[in-house]
């Protein structure tokens, strides 16, 4: 029997944590259950202790002072052992009867990733009421489905069962809710085997407030999807700049051009300057994209390599 954590990542849900654990104890009574209290200043904390010791579940609550759903998924990765990890939104928006369909295939070891699609039946459509979120969800879908030649639905969910391999090889470097998108890529980045099965979604109870703020969070989007670009795939951003500084150095530099066809001279010295200066950039631009798409296949060799040492080192620890 393999041994499951449920991580439920909170912040100011009093409401709302209660219900999530005890819903969660329902579906997995033999699993540890952990809240991450990240800097709450409800009775979050209070109220998740409680219920931890009236269900008498294995788990507990562990405070992480940074704030930001990233630092308190790290928090958990780093300090919680077990064979799998369900992470979870403690606002009771994902029913934990589903968990099960999500467990089966990486207790299976079909996949290190099972990502809960809220797309698929329709569940998140008729329960957000926010649109600029839906817009920012498809934008960054689409990104990441063209440069990954993948056919992910929902890049954005909260609900998600992990392989211990993809979480003791995953290094979270980002602070808040861009963890899901980068939890995708780190995955598909890395050939981990990611599933999306269809689960529930309902709206945060009466009472309940989102935490997310339409305006910061879209330009949080449009930086995630700056960095997906620059991290990923840095030929494809540095050379579509590169690109660019060429054309616009040879516009700026096609008067010289026919000034010097036409009279052998060349009058405009500044422009000529200027053109060939917003060339050079191109020139570094096309150099930078070139050593630092280099620097990303050798990482994923470097990682390759530790991934197949973990693997035959755990092999090694089964078989004594």
């Amino acid at each position: 029997m393999q041994d499951v954590a449920v991580i439920l990542p909170a912040f100011n849900e009093e409401l709302t944590i209660s219900a999530t654990i005890e819903d969660f104890h329902r579906a997995l009574p033999e699993a540890s259950l952990w809240v991450v209290n990240n800097r709450s200043t409800d009775a979050t904390y209070d109220r998740a202790s409680a219920t931890l010791k009236a269900l008498g579940c294995r788990g507990g609550v562990l405070n992480e002072m940074r704030k930001g759903k990233g630092n308190a998924i790290r928090r958990a990765f780093t300090q919680v052992e077990a064979d799998i990890y369900v992470v979870a939104d403690a606002d009771l928006t994902y029913p934990a009867v589903d968990v099960h369909v999500l467990l089966a295939p990486v207790v299976a070891g079909e996949a290190d990733m099972v990502v809960g699609d809220r797309h698929v039946g329709g569940h998140y459509a008729a329960e957000n009421k926010r649109a600029f979120h839906g817009f920012g969800n498809r934008l960054v879908r689409y990104l990441v489905n063209r440069l990954f030649r993948a056919q992910l639905s929902d890049i954005l969910s909260g609900y998600r069962v992990f392989s211990r391999r993809f979480v003791k090889t995953y290094p979270i470097l980002v602070d808040g809710f861009e963890v899901e998108t980068d939890m995708t890529l780190h995955a598909l980045d890395k050939r981990f085997p990611i599933m999306e099965i269809p689960v529930g979604y309902r709206d945060r109870p009466e009472g309940s407030a989102s935490k997310l703020n339409t305006f910061r969070d879209g330009v949080r989007v449009l930086k995630t999807l700056l960095n997906i670009l620059r991290h990923y795939r840095p030929l494809v951003f540095f050379g579509g700049l590169a690109l660019i500084f060429l054309l616009l150095g040879l516009l700026l530099g096609l008067p010289v051009l026919e000034e010097w066809a036409r009279t052998r001279y060349i009058n405009r010295v500044p422009l000529a300057i200027l053109a060939t200066g917003v060339e050079i950039i191109a020139v570094v631009l096309a150099a930078v994209g070139l050593i630092l798409d280099s620097i990303v296949h050798q990482d994923k060799r470097a990682f390759e390599r530790e991934l197949l040492h973990e693997v035959f080192s755990q092999r090694d620890r089964v078989s004594r």
